[in-house]
């Protein structure tokens, strides 16, 4: 990052932000059968659900649940992303944002396919119980939002940059070197996925957001795009 452009904030970062607040604000101000139609129509749902649509692959990203998600994922996007976009550039950053925003999306609905056509394969063969059949009604139409797939892209690609930058985690002292930050977050995410913690928290959208960003970078870079 620029030494004296620190504390500013470049305009694919800024506007990312601001698009992301004016929606937020949507889904809270107006009134709730409003917010509830945003969700609706611009969360991301399973491909089986009626309420899925193409574009919610993209859209979804741009939705957060409370104002302490969208805290989180902007201060993210803005600690982390003003570095990104000088180092890449505008246009670069955006593309990348987008990609790894849409990739999690991705894994998120591949896990969910396994997940769901596991269960339905229970159910079809044992029968199953009525809460199984509750279960599999919410997994086929619950709703995915929030920019914290692209968020974690940006963590990856910030520790694959600038491996020895440190950073200061609550809790600890000492600021840790950003690759063991990255790589440490990324394996506890994955961990969190397989064993199920944080039941609500996509764990796996954070995964792919870091693995598709991962894959870009690694192409870019072959191709000398960076360095």
């Amino acid at each position: 990052m620029q030494a004296n452009g620190y504390f500013q904030t470049p305009p694919v970062v800024k506007n990312l932000i601001i698009i992301n607040v004016l929606f937020f604000m949507a889904e809270t101000l107006l009134p709730r059968e409003t917010g509830n139609l945003i969700v609706e129509k611009l969360g991301l749902f399973f491909w089986q659900s009626d309420y899925f649509r193409p574009y919610q692959l993209i859209t979804y990203m741009f939705l957060h649940g409370s104002i302490g998600h969208l805290f989180m994922n902007m201060f993210a996007l803005w600690m982390f992303g003003r570095s990104l976009e000088y180092d890449l550039g505008p246009k670069r950053f955006l593309i990348y944002y987008m990609v790894t925003g849409i990739g999690a999306a991705l894994i998120q609905l591949g896990v969910n396919w396994i997940e769901i056509s596991s269960l339905h394969h229970s159910i079809m063969t044992d029968g199953g119980t009525q809460q199984d059949i509750i279960r599999l009604g919410q997994m086929i139409n619950g709703v995915t939002i929030g920019a914290s797939g692209a968020v974690f892209g940006i963590l990856l690609a910030f520790g694959m940059l600038h491996p020895n930058v440190g950073i200061f985690i609550f809790l600890i002292p000492i600021p840790v070197k950003a690759k063991y930050f990255v790589i440490g977050y990324g394996v506890l995410e994955l961990l969190s996925g397989v064993v199920g913690t944080s039941p609500g928290i996509a764990h796996f959208a954070h995964v792919g957001g870091m693995l598709w960003g991962y894959l870009l970078l690694r192409y870019w870079k072959k191709r000398g795009l960076y360095y």
